[in-house]
């Protein structure tokens, strides 16, 4: 029987992750992260999804993208999947799968939780040790949003323009969000529905969901 297809509909935004079988390494070097980069941003052009943020981790990848249609992220990360592992699996002298089974979402509510799961994905690599400041990881989208890079990868998102009359002013505001701690409680509901697929919105959002389910 074949998979029920992955809910994402059009319009809404998704936190999506993408993990390593076993969790094991789906990047090894820079160069991986960059040609992974480069097919995300063919795919995202192609299938019509908007990238608003990312954080590139060893073994995992952290998305929050709006897709343009009800299957365009599914067709974004079996894009990925066939070009990215044939591309790794060459290089390494390898084979088989590489990544876990399929892929994890969680529809986000704009309003309330959008900038928050950009600032928790952007922040990965401080919690995990790698680095001491996001600004200090490279394979994030916190330059585009604090920094002023314009990658082509970047869709800035709808609730990221409204911090501010101009660019400087959004950089700034961005950047003392990210100073600002994240609450503990809300950094577990966003781990929490992201690995089960939950919606991360009030109780009035995930209804209005539920709704277009049926």
């Amino acid at each position: 029987m074949p998979r029920r297809a992955r809910f994402c509909p059009a319009g809404y935004p998704v936190h999506l992750i993408q993990r390593g079988n076993n969790r094991q390494a789906i990047f090894t070097c820079d160069a991986d992260m960059a040609a992974y980069a480069n097919w995300l941003t063919e795919g995202a052009g192609r299938f019509g999804v908007a990238v608003h943020g990312w954080v590139f981790m060893t073994n995992h990848v952290h998305l929050v993208a709006t897709p343009g249609h009800d299957d365009s992220l599914s067709q974004l990360m079996q894009f990925l999947g066939r070009l990215y592992v044939r591309h790794f699996n060459y290089k390494y002298t390898r084979s088989g799968t590489l990544f876990e089974g399929r892929f994890k979402t969680s529809i986000v509510e704009e309003d309330h939780y959008l900038l928050t799961c950009l600032r928790y994905i952007e922040l990965n690599p401080v919690r995990a040790g790698l680095v001491r400041h996001p600004g200090d990881y490279h394979w994030s989208s916190f330059g585009a949003h604090a920094c002023g890079t314009k990658p082509r990868l970047w869709s800035p998102h709808g609730r990221y323009l409204t911090l501010g009359r101009n660019g400087k002013q959004r950089r700034q505001a961005w950047r003392a969000l990210i100073n600002e701690t994240l609450d503990m409680r809300v950094m577990a509901k966003v781990r929490h529905c992201a690995n089960t697929g939950l919606v991360l919105g009030t109780q009035t959002f995930r209804e209005q969901v539920r709704q277009l389910r049926n």
